[in-house]
């Protein structure tokens, strides 16, 4: 339409001709929005409010004495409220080119005076805390002409041909020279190690694979022979079971004709045998009950004859008395006691010979035969010494 104006979204169009602006300004502003503007009446400018940039390259001297070279970037634009725009258009309106170069002129002195009071080694090191004072000490300065600064970056700092800076980073560079050669001897280590050790995977992996092949190929033979083998085992299995069935018959056989010699032969040896036996024993047994009777009869016929033979016995015993002093000191009584003594020692002499009979029967010995009266009466033998009183006893013979 003719007579509006609308301002970009980074500028700010400023009016003049008409009442005034803020503050006394002889323009008004106007930004985001259109106006519309009485030709040849009021004349319109526009005031960039876009980012802008300066280049500062300054040789600085430190407080050290040591001339550096100085190289910095700038980024600054036109404050966005009334009055920055205000000032900015008063100073910059009709040559805003000019915006930049004050801007690096003003920088390029707060920053010769702000390294002045710096040593290199803070300035190399601290190069943030440089730019941070450098703009503490210009916000001022660059607020009164309208601008604001956004960023400021050191970007490059030289001592030229001192070799200052060089020498102040020998040692560390050494030091990294150091690390580096130390670091790049741990990775050959390293990959030596590595090496070695995928080497030695495979060798493993290598000797792993070879038992395997050798394991599957044992296996594999191990089957071709045993399925080789499988006609010839079953053949050899099937006689050794036929072998064992005609073993097992024949011991049946064996087993059924030694009970059938045991029936025939044993067992009749064996009844003929005990019989033999029992008529034996039954002889034996009847030889005993004879010899036993026979040696009966003896005894008993040894003991007649000694019965027969005793009153011979007791005869000659008293007449062994004939010649005998014998002096009788109760009388009748006394007679009967020296006759009851004869007969008893008759007696015991037959008990005795009968004892010395059975000692040989029972040593196998048949007893003799006594010859006749006249040894019976050796067996008793009477002293012919003289007798003599006594008051005590009914006789005394010596």
């Amino acid at each position: 339409m003719f007579g509006y104006r609308v301002p970009a979204p980074d500028e700010a169009m400023l009016i003049s001709g008409g009442r005034r602006g803020l503050g006394g300004a002889p323009f008004r502003v106007v930004t985001g929005h259109g106006k519309f503007v009485l030709p040849v009446l009021r004349k319109v400018r526009f005031l960039t409010l876009s980012m802008c940039e300066a280049e500062v390259t300054e040789t600085c001297v430190t407080r050290q004495g040591i001339a550096l070279h100085v190289r910095a970037v700038i980024a600054f634009k036109v404050g966005n409220d009334h009055e920055s725009i205000i000032n900015a258009g008063q100073r910059f309106l009709s040559d805003q080119e000019q915006m930049s170069v004050l801007t690096g002129r003003i920088f390029a002195g707060h920053l010769r005076a702000i390294i002045g009071s710096m040593t290199v080694e803070e300035i190399v090191t601290e190069r943030q805390k440089l730019a941070a004072e450098v703009l503490d000490t210009s916000k001022t300065e660059m607020a009164k002409i309208g601008l604001i600064v956004d960023s400021l970056q050191i970007q490059s700092i030289d001592d030229g041909d001192t070799g200052y800076i060089d020498a102040m980073s020998a040692p560390h560079k050494a030091a990294i020279q150091r690390q580096a050669q130390i670091a790049q001897a741990q990775a050959t280590q390293a990959s030596v190690e590595a090496e070695q050790v995928a080497a030695r995977n495979q060798a493993e992996y290598a000797r792993q694979t070879a038992i395997v092949k050798a394991e599957y190929s044992a296996e594999v033979d191990r089957a071709q022979a045993q399925a080789a083998q499988a006609g010839p085992l079953a053949q050899a299995h099937a006689q050794q079971e036929v072998l064992a069935a005609q073993t097992e018959l024949a011991l049946r056989q064996a087993k059924l004709r030694q009970q059938q010699l045991v029936a025939e032969v044993v067992r009749p040896a064996e009844a003929e045998a005990e019989r033999v036996r029992i008529l034996a024993a039954a002889e034996a047994q009847r030889m005993k009950i004879q010899a036993e009777a026979a040696a009966s009869y003896d005894r008993v016929a040894l003991d007649r004859m000694l019965i027969d033979q005793l009153p011979q016995i007791v005869k000659e015993a008293a007449g062994g008395l004939a010649g005998a002093n014998v002096n009788v000191l109760n009388g009748a009584d006394g007679l009967g006691e020296i006759a009851a003594g004869l007969v008893s020692q008759g007696l015991t002499i037959l008990d005795s010979v009968r004892q010395n009979l059975g000692n040989q029967d029972s040593d196998g010995q048949r007893p003799a035969k006594s010859e006749g009266s006249g040894s019976a009466g050796s067996l008793l033998q009477l002293p012919s010494s003289k007798g003599k009183k006594s008051d005590d006893g009914p006789v005394d013979v010596d």
